[in-house]
């Protein structure tokens, strides 16, 4: 029989020691027992800490952490060793991840945890009453988090983030249409910038589900990695009043795109059909401030290099308009090699154009500059 050194190791992540099973580290694919750990996960771990740093900072109420599906606690452990918070109560269904974690905590000689057993939702529901809910509530399921979305945003109080992940990435890209409109309520469609309408087809299915149990969801920060999306909503217990749920048109023959809030089918420059994704969400991903507090944590925390450069790309297109182009996309259209993505945005920005670049691909910018206005200034470039 193998001894438990032989199936575990211990590392460190930020500034915290973790238990977690060998062949996480060694196997290509993280095996999902004893219990599921992914290394590469680091990077999302980082951006919470980062993010739930910014939160508490300026968060007057109790500071509690409810993760809702912990595997070996990696993030919540994370959290109760690197940030200022008072309780953090960590929930799994798999009873040897949370033998790990309750090792890991030893570890760490953390005494602010508690651990649970149970269904994600059953555990949420428990902190549902007023006076049991979290201050940040964290939700990273295999697949689509949109099962949880109801109990998550009753577990939250007011004033409260919420953080989900989703890992259904084919899904919501648009490989299956069906399987995203029954999930998320809208349809993708593929398109350059098909992670943006992937994590706006999230924020609206939340946004549908927050306005029915009569609360507000306003996304603070949002993450497209290769293998997972995560937003990050503050929840506000008051109706939503707002006009922010509405479709992305965009035309397959010369690449125009528009936010809209009532679906067109003619495209206004060449008025041919346009696809039509949505509904999803149209308002702003990223909150300028709290990306600022998030930038001034950074060197409080143990988290990768990465992680500023991201930010602060973010800083820029905050306030950018929705959707972004990429050199190849135009530069293709043209049949001609892409220019420089700092001679694009200067140059749209010298013909007064708003641009910027974007953390959701590096070769992309966001600008108010139509294509036909884009591809003019990729002419003058070259």
């Amino acid at each position: 029989m193998e001894s438990p050194d032989e199936i575990f190791q211990e590392i460190i992540e930020g500034n915290t020691k973790l238990l977690v099973p060998k062949k996480s580290i060694t196997d290509k694919v993280p095996p999902k027992k004893p219990a599921f750990f992914n290394p590469k996960g680091k990077l999302n771990r980082d951006f919470s800490m980062i993010a739930y740093a910014a939160f508490l900072n300026k968060f007057q109420g109790p500071k509690i952490f409810l993760e809702g599906l912990s595997g070996i606690g990696a993030r919540g452990l994370r959290v109760a060793n690197e940030l200022k918070i008072e309780k953090i109560l960590i929930n799994d269904l798999n009873p040897s991840a949370l033998k790990m974690a309750e090792r890991s905590a030893n570890l760490n000689e953390l005494k602010n945890i508690e651990f649970s057993e149970k269904e994600a939702c059953r555990f949420l529901s428990e902190h549902a009453k007023k006076g049991e809910r979290g201050s940040i509530v964290d939700i990273d399921p295999f697949g689509s988090p949109a099962s949880f979305f109801d109990c998550g945003i009753r577990a939250t109080m007011h004033g409260g983030i919420l953080s989900t992940a989703a890992t259904d990435l084919q899904v919501l890209n648009g490989l299956f249409q069906g399987a995203c409109k029954r999930k998320y309520g809208g349809i993708p469609i593929k398109t350059e910038y098909g992670n943006e309408i992937a994590i706006r087809l999230i924020l609206g299915c939340l946004r549908t589900v927050a306005a029915r149990l009569g609360v507000e969801m306003i996304p603070m920060f949002v993450e497209s990695e290769m293998h997972y999306y995560r937003t990050y909503v503050k929840i506000l217990n008051r109706p939503d009043q707002h006009e922010n749920l509405g479709y992305i048109l965009h035309c397959k023959n010369c690449g125009h795109r528009k936010i809209t809030l009532e679906q067109e089918h003619e495209c206004e420059l060449c008025k041919l059909k346009v696809s039509i994704a949505g509904p999803l969400w149209i308002g702003s991903i990223f909150n300028k401030e709290f990306i600022q507090n998030m930038l001034s944590e950074i060197s409080n925390l143990e988290v990768d290099k990465v992680c500023e450069k991201t930010l602060n790309k973010c800083l820029k297109e905050s306030e950018m308009p929705g959707t972004f182009f990429t050199l190849d996309e135009i530069a293709s259209k043209m049949k001609s090699s892409p220019p420089k993505l700092e001679n694009v945005i200067s140059s749209l920005q010298e013909n007064n154009f708003l641009a910027s670049v974007t953390a959701f691909n590096p070769t992309g910018f966001r600008t108010n500059a139509n294509i036909n206005e884009i591809i003019k200034i990729f002419q003058i470039i070259q």
